[in-house]
């Protein structure tokens, strides 16, 4: 019987396992799974699209030689998204660094202050950026009845009456409230699994 090729939709345990045994569709699968998370994060840092570029290359370098280390497989997006943001970070103080020392020779104190400030800023939009994808893929793990009730009743603007999404969705009024619960429970397990609660 022949092996599936791996891809994007395998758990991060399987995927990492073949890419720890040298498998190079493993690791490209792996990459690609996570690829727009890394850039959402490295390009908050990076000033134009070739910096960008070279930021995600050394943070997927970074990741190929730290992921035998990695020994919760399970968590792997949020040492990803920990990892993409440590090197962004610390490549955008280099580069802050050396802009200061270009444009201020003789200024020991330099613009510790601001940059402080604009790092903090950054971090945080890079955690709404992770956990809003972390959301957006949960919903995208729950089943097609339950990913329609959650979009209709969290996220269709302005809020519909239960009523209203029991017709769409062709069920009885009566039965939206307990169907909520259970995919409510459902998708809080997949956050807790993602490492959000």
């Amino acid at each position: 019987m022949a092996l599936s090729r791996p891809d994007s939709s395998w758990p991060d345990e399987r995927l990492i396992e073949g890419c720890l045994q040298g498998d190079q569709l493993a690791w490209e699968a792996f990459v690609d799974k996570y690829r727009k998370l890394v850039y959402a994060i490295v390009v908050r840092y990076a000033t134009n699209a070739e910096e960008s570029s070279d930021l995600f290359q050394a943070v997927w370098l970074d990741v190929y030689n730290d992921l035998p280390k990695l020994r919760a497989r399970e968590a792997a997006r949020g040492w990803l998204a920990q990892l993409a943001r440590h090197k962004s970070f610390h490549w955008k103080e280099r580069w802050r660094a050396r802009e200061r020392r270009e444009l201020h020779p003789d200024d020991e104190l330099g613009l510790e202050g601001i940059a402080d400030g604009h790092q903090a800023a950054a971090l945080e939009a890079d955690l709404a950026i992770e956990r809003d994808q972390v959301v957006r893929d949960s919903i995208a793990r729950l089943s097609v009845r339950c990913r329609e009730l959650v979009q209709l009743l969290f996220f269709t603007q302005p809020p519909l009456p239960y009523k209203e999404v029991a017709e769409r969705l062709g069920l009885a009024t009566g039965s939206i409230g307990f169907i909520r619960g259970r995919c409510l429970k459902k998708l809080q397990a997949a956050l807790e699994a993602a490492g959000l609660s």
